[in-house]
């Protein structure tokens, strides 16, 4: 199969490039190369990379040519940036999703629409279900609630076969230093104290990107019912409990508490039985595996 991935210089998008590859099918990617998308993340993949923006429908549709399939991960994603400049988030998570929509209906190709676990806001116990309502409880999240709106009326109206997929918090190997995991170590091994948000209670679920990337593979080949797609980890954790750990496993001298964010969630957890069962997957990098393993990377 020929797939186009969008934002497949990124952390994750690179991750799912190789997961692809190992999987026999040939990939092409489109990526703006932004601030978190290098073409060093690609190095050692024989992935074709086309450079433009998602937002261009000429770029796209042209990158969609002789594809089987779409896995849609161009995205703004940083909760941080988003409360500073939403702007950026608007025009590339929402619009961009536009874009890929009109031009997988001009060619009507499978779309797979990457999302995230934010969009449904926080929870004091338990998993959000597939169908359960998004209450966004920040800009970034906003922005991917919208663009999960656009994918089900584009489904719905003019016929797009289109999937969705929402993930719990991802780390590991070419993630940018801004994300929680990937800062913390680099501070630890830095020699300096992990900062942490508020009182560092907000609950998280931690996933490899391997995993998430097997579990990509599996769903471009999806021939079942499913529409929607849950990757959860089960591996629930405070940021408090996140950095500590890291602080031990690198070294560092501690934790430092700062101000809190502002929107921070609680706690987000998705559930994801069916989804399981479906792909015949779950997750296989243990929590202190994967981070000994990112932190030898590192060093």
């Amino acid at each position: 199969m020929n797939v186009l991935v969008t934002g497949g210089a990124g952390f994750m998008g690179s991750a799912v490039v190789r997961q692809l590859e190992a999987d026999g099918h040939a990939v092409r990617v489109l990526d703006l190369l932004t601030y978190a998308g290098f073409a060093a993340h690609l190095a050692g993949t024989g992935a074709e990379l086309v450079v433009g923006d998602v937002c261009d429908p000429d770029v796209v549709q042209r990158a969609l040519q002789g594809m089987d399939a779409v896995v849609h991960m161009a995205a703004e994603t940083h909760v941080e940036r988003s409360l500073v400049d939403a702007k950026p988030f608007v025009r590339t998570n929402i619009e961009g999703t536009r874009v890929v929509l009109e031009a997988c209906r001009d060619v009507s190709i499978q779309l797979i629409h990457v999302s995230t676990d934010e969009v449904f806001g926080s929870t004091d116990a338990g998993g959000f279900v597939e169908d359960a309502p998004h209450l966004p409880g920040n800009p970034y999240a906003a922005s991917k609630a919208a663009a999960e709106g656009l994918v089900r009326v584009w489904e719905r109206c003019y016929g797009v076969r289109a999937r969705t997929v929402r993930c719990v918090n991802n780390y590991g190997p070419r993630q940018h230093a801004e994300k929680a995991v990937a800062g913390w170590i680099r501070l630890g091994l830095a020699g300096q104290p992990l900062r942490v948000h508020g009182a560092g209670q907000a609950v998280r679920d931690w996933l490899h990107v391997e995993d998430f990337a097997r579990a990509m593979g599996r769903i471009v080949q999806f021939e079942g019912e499913r529409s929607v797609f849950h990757l959860a980890a089960r591996c629930h954790r405070t940021n408090l409990e996140m950095a500590e750990r890291i602080a031990v496993l690198t070294g560092a001298p501690g934790v430092e508490l700062v101000a809190d964010r502002r929107g921070q969630d609680a706690r987000y957890a998705l559930e994801d039985e069916g989804t399981r069962a479906d792909l015949g997957w779950a997750p296989q990098v243990a929590l202190d595996d994967g981070l000994r393993a990112l932190i030898a990377l590192e060093r």
